[in-house]
C-alpha cells in the first residue's frame, strides 16, 4: 500500500471540483481519518503513507493512475462498477427502503427514522461496542463538567450536532447488541467501524440504517473515546488489534428525551 485515497461526496451544487482545502471543510470525517492515518503511521514508525480525500467524481483518474492504492469511502454515493472490500454491502445500505424491509422480513426489527446510532467496531475477532451517539437537538445533559479541557472545547466545535455518550439503559442495550451483531453477521460485513442508525421512543426500539464507514455522527468520537472510531476504522482496515474502548474520564453523560 502506498497511498490511501478517502472518498467523500461532492456537493451536487458546485460546478467544479472542490479543491483540497475544500474537501477538508466539507467532510470533517474524512478529516478525521487523514488525522488518525497519520497518527497510527507515526507510532507504528513505518513507512509513510500519501493520504488523499477525493470525491467519488474524482476516483476513476485517481484509482486509475496510483497503484497499490487502498480506498476508504466514508459516502454511499460510489459509482456501482467501483471494486473494493464491502462493494456488496455499502450496495446494500445505499438502498435504504430495501435494507429496511429486509430487515423487518428476516430479522423481524420495526423499521423508521431514528436519531440514535450505535458504534460497532466489527474485528477479525468479534464485534466491540462503543457508546451510543446521538443528536443534541433530541438529548438532554444531566450532567456537566465545570472544567472542559481544550480537547473537548476543539470535539464540541467540530461536531456540534452530536453527543456521546448517550446514557443508554442496559435492557435496550443488549437487544441492540444482539440485533446489530446479527445483522452485520447476515450482511457478511468486513473489518471496519459501523454506525447503526436507530430510534427509541415509548418502550419501542427500531431499525433505521446502517453506514458501513464511521459516517459524520462518529465524529463525536473524537476526544470522548479512545481510540476513537476513526482509529478504530484504520485499523480494522489494515488488520491491527483492537481490544477495548473507552470513554475518556470523566464523561459528560447525555439522556435521551
Amino acid at each position: 500500500m502506498k497511498r490511501v485515497l478517502i472518498v467523500i461526496e461532492g456537493h451536487h451544487d458546485e460546478p467544479e471540483l472542490p479543491t483540497a482545502a475544500d474537501l477538508t471543510r466539507l467532510a470533517p470525517s474524512a478529516a478525521a481519518l487523514k488525522q488518525a492515518i497519520a497518527a497510527d503511521t507515526v507510532a507504528r514508525g513505518s513507512t509513510t503513507v500519501d493520504v488523499d480525500i477525493v470525491t467519488a467524481a474524482q476516483l476513476p483518474t485517481a484509482v486509475v493512475t496510483v497503484p497499490e492504492t487502498l480506498l476508504c469511502p466514508l459516502t454511499l454515493a460510489l459509482p456501482a462498477d467501483l471494486e473494493f472490500p464491502g462493494q456488496a454491502l455499502y450496495a446494500a445500505c445505499r438502498e435504504v427502503a430495501g435494507l429496511r424491509q429486509w430487515v423487518m422480513q428476516t430479522l423481524q426489527m420495526p423499521i423508521g427514522d431514528g436519531h440514535l446510532w450505535l458504534p460497532i467496531v466489527w474485528t477479525v475477532k468479534g464485534p466491540l461496542y462503543a457508546e451510543v451517539i446521538g443528536q443534541a437537538a433530541h438529548a438532554a445533559a444531566i450532567s456537566a463538567i465545570s472544567d472542559q479541557t481544550d480537547q473537548t472545547a476543539a470535539q464540541a466545535e467540530a461536531a456540534p450536532s452530536y453527543l456521546q455518550p448517550i446514557h443508554f439503559p442496559d435492557r435496550w442495550r443488549q437487544p441492540l447488541y444482539r440485533f446489530g451483531q446479527r445483522l452485520l453477521h447476515t450482511l457478511a460485513a468486513p473489518p471496519a467501524t459501523y454506525l447503526l442508525q436507530f430510534g427509541l421512543q415509548n418502550q419501542r426500539l427500531w431499525f433505521d440504517r446502517l453506514w458501513p464507514f464511521p459516517a459524520i455522527p462518529a465524529v463525536a468520537s473524537v476526544g470522548v473515546q479512545q481510540p476513537d472510531l476513526f482509529v478504530c476504522h484504520w485499523r480494522c482496515l489494515t488488520g491491527q488489534p483492537l481490544r477495548d474502548l473507552k470513554i475518556v474520564a470523566p464523561p459528560t453523560y447525555q439522556t435521551w428525551i
